[in-house]
């Protein structure tokens, strides 16, 4: 099958934004082996990161997942925060692409996400199996890491500058939204 993006195309942020939009289970019609064999880690946090901007686009918290198989680099999972989308109390970037994913070996897999995982996400990180998390913002948001460490997850920080400038830009602009994603509406009534 002939794809779009493939050896002779650039990995430029267009190619990017597109694997970003594109469904999960439609990306082998967009990309193929030897296309998906030259991202490295910066552009598979990038791609979580235009997800975590897709989030912000549509009203809610810009926080976005992605999973890579760790032996053919293909993306297994995406995901974005939606919990002002669809009124979802815990569909975070992690859940949402955990959720996308499926019934896979996580063992095998990467996580990369946009912000440091809240304590449901960490603690799905950890029962789930995955070996290696990379975190793309530790400056708006940390503490979970030690968490995942000890429980035997290798955690990376590779932080994304876009990343972290548009969650402190949501910071500034929507703080109930970012106390109610963090402890929910209850939380935010005793602040």
């Amino acid at each position: 099958m002939a794809t779009i993006l493939n050896k002779d195309s650039d990995v430029c942020e267009p190619a990017l934004n597109a694997i970003a939009h594109m469904p999960t289970l439609s990306l082998p019609s967009l990309v193929n082996h030897d296309f998906v064999s030259r991202l490295s880690d910066e552009h598979f946090m990038r791609i979580a990161v235009l997800l975590a901007q897709k989030s912000y686009d549509e009203g809610g918290c810009p926080i976005g997942a992605i999973i890579v198989d760790n032996q053919t680099n293909a993306i297994v999972g995406k995901g974005h925060n939606t919990l002002i989308q669809e009124s979802h109390p815990y569909n975070h970037g992690e859940t949402s692409a955990i959720r996308d994913a499926g019934r896979i070996d996580f063992s095998k897999t990467t996580l990369f996400t946009s912000l440091s995982p809240c304590d449901v996400c960490a603690t799905l990180l950890y029962m789930r199996g995955f070996n290696r998390v990379v975190v793309g913002d530790v400056t708006n948001a940390s503490g979970n890491e030690s968490l995942l460490r000890d429980k035997g997850v290798q955690v990376d920080i590779l932080e994304d500058k876009l990343g972290v400038e548009l969650y402190a830009n949501f910071r500034k602009e929507k703080p109930e939204q970012d106390m109610e994603d963090w402890l929910g509406l209850a939380g935010c009534n005793s602040h």
